[in-house]
């Protein structure tokens, strides 16, 4: 009974800043870390999106993908609202870009690149120089929802009849890539902990973003409860959405 008042202690006391789909389109996973207790921080679709969420405990604010210097300002306006970020999620939904970026129109790869590649880098690069800054405890996570790309559907048995577009699935190991050299920084950070997670297409959680922020959810409170320092390999660990969280070798790939 003790351990489980801690935990829903840890909770309560939790703020999370999300990054990757868009509020309102994100909106059913950031309710759910709102329900655990979390204090949430994601990013608006527009000016008139901003303050929508407030009574259920979700701020957002807008930003330009294509800047370091907006991404910047989107970590301190997170900051300022939740007083501070103990927590942070990095959402690639492939499912949901594929909806956006259908096929692959060369007037539409600029943009592509930017909400898809761009965002990400610029995002993750400036968390971790803010994180060194303040050198305060502090979990990361990246959640890859994936979707079989054109090479997938002909090389194997997949449960979908139209692939993503070549740049969506290029930008989602884009994104795997950012996820495992972010991770690659733990051992240098003892205040830096990581968790990579992946949802593929088969998975019973694929279709309900409340399961996954659930899973998500617990899977940083075991986290951070941890005695030791996180290690390398186990921030480098990839963990199917569902199962326990990894402490050691990679048996998910």
């Amino acid at each position: 009974m003790e351990g489980h008042s801690i935990l829903c202690y840890n909770q309560s006391m939790s703020s999370i800043l999300i990054v990757g789909k868009d509020l309102p389109d994100g909106l059913e996973m950031a309710e759910a870390f709102a329900s655990s207790g979390r204090s949430v921080f994601g990013v608006a679709k527009s000016e008139a999106d901003v303050n929508s969420f407030e009574s259920e405990n979700i701020y957002a604010s807008t930003w330009n993908k294509s800047s370091a210097v907006s991404a910047h300002s989107l970590i301190i306006k997170a900051e300022t609202k939740l007083d501070k970020i103990e927590e942070v999620l990095f959402y690639f939904d492939t499912n949901y870009f594929c909806s956006k970026f259908e096929i692959d129109k060369t007037e539409e790869i600029s943009n592509a690149v930017d909400v898809m590649m761009n965002s990400f880098f610029y995002s993750t690069s400036e968390l971790l120089r803010r994180i060194d800054q303040k050198k305060e405890k502090i979990i990361v996570s990246f959640l890859v929802r994936e979707y079989p790309s054109k090479y997938e559907m002909l090389t194997s048995k997949s449960p979908v009849s139209v692939p993503a577009a070549g740049i969506v699935s290029a930008a989602q190991q884009a994104f795997i890539s950012i996820a495992e050299t972010f991770a690659a920084s733990v051992g240098e950070k003892d205040y830096l902990s990581v968790l990579l997670a992946k949802c593929q297409i088969n998975n019973e959680y694929y279709k309900n973003e409340k399961q996954i922020a659930d899973w998500l959810s617990q899977s940083m409170v075991s986290i951070r409860a941890m005695k030791n320092p996180q290690s390398i390999k186990q921030a480098s660990t990839w963990n199917k959405v569902g199962s326990k969280v990894s402490t050691g070798f990679s048996f998910f790939k």
